[in-house]
C-alpha cells in the first residue's frame, strides 16, 4: 500500500467522482425530465450516456485501487480516465451551449458546475500522472 497522501488523495477524487456520477444518474432517472424549455429529444440523448459513465465509473475506481496498492496500470487508468472525461466534458459543454441550457432558468448554474467539475477532475488527473 501507498504511503504517499498525495496518492490517497488522488485515488479519493477518483473514487467521489464515481460515486458522484452514480449519484448523477441515480438522480437523473428519478426524474421525469418534461421541463418546455428541455430541448427536442433530450432524454433520448442523454440517457444513453449512462453505459460509457459506467465504464468511466468502473475505470476511476479501479485506478484509485490500483495506485493506492502501487500497482504501475493505475497511472494508465487515470490517464484513460482523463480522457473520458475530457470527452464527456467538451461533449456536454458544446451541447448545453447549442441548446441553451446554461441559461440560468434552464438550470445553467447546475450544467455549468457539472462540465467544470469534470474538466477539473480530468486536469487533476493528467497533471498527476504525465
Amino acid at each position: 500500500m501507498s504511503s504517499d497522501p498525495i496518492t490517497w488523495l488522488i485515488a479519493g477524487v477518483e473514487v467521489a467522482t464515481a460515486l458522484g456520477i452514480g449519484i448523477f444518474w441515480v438522480s437523473w432517472f428519478a426524474r421525469p425530465h418534461e421541463e418546455p424549455w428541455l430541448p427536442a429529444g433530450y432524454h433520448d440523448h442523454e440517457a444513453p450516456f449512462v453505459y460509457s459513465d459506467t465504464v468511466l465509473a468502473v475505470v476511476l475506481v479501479a485506478g484509485a485501487f490500483l495506485q493506492v496498492t502501487e500497482r504501475s496500470a493505475g497511472a494508465s487508468l487515470g490517464l484513460l480516465a482523463a480522457g473520458m472525461l475530457v470527452f464527456l466534458g467538451v461533449l456536454d459543454f458544446g451541447y448545453f451551449a447549442r441548446t441553451g441550457l446554461f441559461a440560468r432558468e434552464r438550470d445553467g448554474l447546475l450544467n455549468a458546475a457539472l462540465v467544470l467539475s469534470v474538466l477539473g477532475v480530468a486536469v487533476v488527473l493528467i497533471v498527476r500522472f504525465v
